[in-house]
């Protein structure tokens, strides 16, 4: 059963979802969704509490939902209460909310967009551009941005094909290479640069894409042509893959007399650029 994870953005807020193959299903995650049409700082509880009344109503809701895997803010997987569009439309009604009529119509379009994408796979990326445009990105980060996508699936592609397993081994090998070539664990990196529920990724410059990148493509060349047969033998070949990327970071703060991994998010960043206008 293939499944592949994905964000998606309902007005700037980002919401998991899981794409079903077999099923032809999007499956999304019920707080995410809670979050968002309640502004609640509490939205598990919110759930919780919501999940007992369903219960004492008799709802046959309550007893259709299931839990799937799905990455949390440490970047780690975990289960997840989710719902399909189906069943989240029902379960809309069970929320007041302003919110709940523009949501529907949002599940309506993605689950339209994934069928239309099926047929036409260049649809993925034109609309992950749209998304990011519509955060305020420039086009050229953009454009960092989807390549570093490409070659991070392409490097879980490679450990997939060792046999390694999503979650806490996946987790532990890209803290090897994000340490090896920044000098920070991503938990580390993060606290850097003040992001909780954000993906770092998405709050990196420009020259920390690309060297992140370099240390990926590095890591996926190496496994390649080593063929690690165990975990421990990728953890060695994440170290080597981290360090190519990390001769280029010191070479440059050399030359620049510039940290490259700095506290720069993209929050700070976007508002710097938009004060510099207001200047000008």
């Amino acid at each position: 059963m293939e499944k592949q994870n994905a964000i998606k953005i309902f007005e700037d807020k980002k919401v998991r979802t899981l794409w079903n193959e077999e099923q032809e299903k999007w499956y999304i995650s019920i707080i995410d969704v809670i979050e968002i049409l309640t502004g609640s700082p509490r939205p598990r509880k919110y759930w919780n509490a919501l999940k007992t009344k369903l219960k004492a109503e008799g709802s046959e809701l309550s007893h259709n939902l299931g839990q799937l895997k799905m990455k949390s803010d440490d970047g780690k997987f975990y289960k997840t209460d989710v719902a399909d569009t189906e069943e989240l439309f029902r379960l809309i009604q069970s929320i007041p909310s302003p919110k709940a009529e523009p949501f529907k119509l949002w599940l309506a379009q993605i689950a339209a967009e994934r069928l239309d994408e099926m047929q036409d796979p260049e649809l993925t990326i034109d609309r992950a551009l749209e998304q990011y445009l519509q955060l305020g990105y420039s086009e050229n980060w953009i454009n960092q941005r989807l390549k570093s996508i490409e070659i991070r699936k392409e490097l879980t592609d490679e450990w997939k094909k060792r046999g390694l397993k999503e979650g806490a081994q996946f987790a532990t090998l890209t803290d090897i290479i994000t340490n090896a070539w920044a000098d920070k664990t991503t938990k580390e990196y993060k606290i850097l640069k003040g992001l909780k529920k954000e993906n770092l990724r998405d709050n990196m410059t420009n020259t920390e894409l690309i060297l992140n990148m370099l240390a990926e493509a590095s890591t996926i060349d190496i496994s390649q042509a080593v063929n690690p047969e165990t975990f421990e033998d990728s953890k060695k070949v994440a170290q080597q893959g981290g360090n190519v990327a990390r001769v280029a970071r010191l070479e440059l703060e050399t030359r620049t007399g510039k940290k490259v991994v700095t506290s720069l998010n993209a929050k700070s960043a976007l508002q710097l650029k938009k004060d510099n206008k207001k200047l000008k």
